[in-house]
């Protein structure tokens, strides 16, 4: 028989466990919100930078999108950031960036694309999981026509004398439409994901 006095201990044990379940994130839900936030985050991305470089490329040419997009990219990447949470980049299998090089993660997501980086309803591949104590989101970038100025098999000498001023160790030539670029490559901390669900921030 037990005691009674140890009956208030034992539901005081019983309580604070019922708590600690009532607590914890429910996973499915926070991998929803992660990507759902995530999605936002790299459509607003993709859309600037592409508005940036289409002017660039209006008024200076292939070479002056080049050094608006080695100041341009990473100030949006800081930005939404910074605005989110989370962490925001781009990353690559062959990077122009240094700073743009893949980890295993990101590496492994992308040699999975390689040779298909639109899924069967035309649109760029998405992936999402929970890793450790982060939620990961990638969507892939598919190179298109007007990349090919830059990234292309053909490229203008001084485009190429551009590409190496701004970028001495660039890997990112000889692609060709459609062929994968890079993606985008968003990562949330459970603590900061809870902080914008606890805000009522909503993924817009």
């Amino acid at each position: 028989m037990i005691a009674r006095a140890s009956l208030p201990f034992l539901a005081v044990l019983l309580l604070g466990a019922c708590a600690s379940d009532k607590a914890a994130p429910d996973q499915g839900m926070m991998v929803r919100e992660a990507q759902a936030r995530s999605e936002v985050l790299a459509d607003r991305f993709q859309k600037e930078l592409l508005s940036a470089l289409t002017t660039a490329m209006a008024t200076e040419g292939p070479q002056g999108a080049i050094g608006v997009c080695s100041s341009i990219a990473p100030a949006l990447a800081a930005q939404l950031s910074e605005e989110s949470g989370a962490s925001v980049r781009r990353t690559a299998l062959r990077a122009r960036n240094r700073a743009a090089k893949a980890d295993a993660t990101e590496q492994r997501v992308m040699e999975g694309w390689a040779n298909a980086p639109l899924g069967e309803d035309g649109k760029p591949r998405r992936w999402t999981a929970h890793e450790g104590d982060q939620y990961r989101y990638m969507r892939a970038i598919p190179t298109m026509p007007m990349c090919l100025a830059c990234h292309g098999e053909n490229i203008a000498p001084e485009v190429t004398a551009a590409i190496r001023a701004n970028y001495p160790g660039d890997q990112a030539t000889g692609f060709a439409p459609g062929q994968l670029r890079g993606a985008f490559s968003i990562r949330w901390d459970e603590a900061a994901l809870s902080r914008a669900i606890r805000k009522g921030e909503t993924a817009q």
